[in-house]
């Protein structure tokens, strides 16, 4: 087919950027560090996409196909578009949990300093407290606190203890934050999420 005809840029199936719009990219050269839970999360959702959506889409494309003139097609024309849809998932999916390196937050369970996966409160210079929670690329949560470990606030409390001041710098300026709280999940707590099974 002539590439005249295909909406699709040259280099779509390379491209790199098959993550959500918005997703911050990762370090060159680094892993993509995630919880326990938030691997396993990424991981249940691939192997949905690969055994029972793809499929299923695959399925209605071919029965659409044998249906006649595919220019019209609506059930063809967007199982098709479903399916790269699909398929840019799995190979972004694919690629982040091959360089997955799972962390598990709980071993540091009572330790003042902050790394991956802590809950930290801390304070501005006007004593307003905020909490977040450090945790991977793809798996934190603005909306429920969660901050991604290259996140500016996230590299500026790493390696800092419980009551120590660090600097954040943001587009308004230097920011002094007073570290309060650091928590970490307790291994023992039913609810803190199964392990990491191969």
């Amino acid at each position: 087919m002539n590439k005249a005809f295909v909406k699709e840029p040259d280099d779509a199936d390379d491209a790199d950027d098959d993550g959500p719009p918005g997703l911050p990219p990762l370090p060159a050269g680094s892993k993509n560090y995630l919880t326990p839970q938030g691997y396993q999360r990424l991981r249940r959702e691939l192997m949905n996409l690969l055994d029972d959506e793809r499929p299923k889409v695959v399925e209605t494309v071919s029965w659409a196909a044998k249906n006649g003139d595919r220019s019209e097609n609506g059930d063809y024309l967007y199982g098709k578009k479903r399916l790269r849809e699909i398929d840019r998932r799995i190979r972004f999916l694919s690629k982040r949990l091959d360089i997955a390196e799972v962390a598990d937050p709980g071993l540091h369970q009572g330790s003042d300093q902050v790394f991956f996966g802590a809950t930290v409160t801390y304070a501005n210079a006007a004593r307003e407290q905020r909490t977040v929670t450090i945790k991977g690329i793809d798996e934190a949560d603005s909306l429920a606190g969660e901050v991604s470990w290259v996140s500016p606030i996230a590299r500026a409390l790493i390696k800092a203890h419980e009551g120590d001041e660090v600097t954040l710098v943001t587009p308004g300026g230097v920011e002094k934050l007073e570290i309060v709280a650091v928590r970490y999940p307790d291994l023992s707590a039913p609810d803190s999420g199964p392990g990491l099974q191969a």
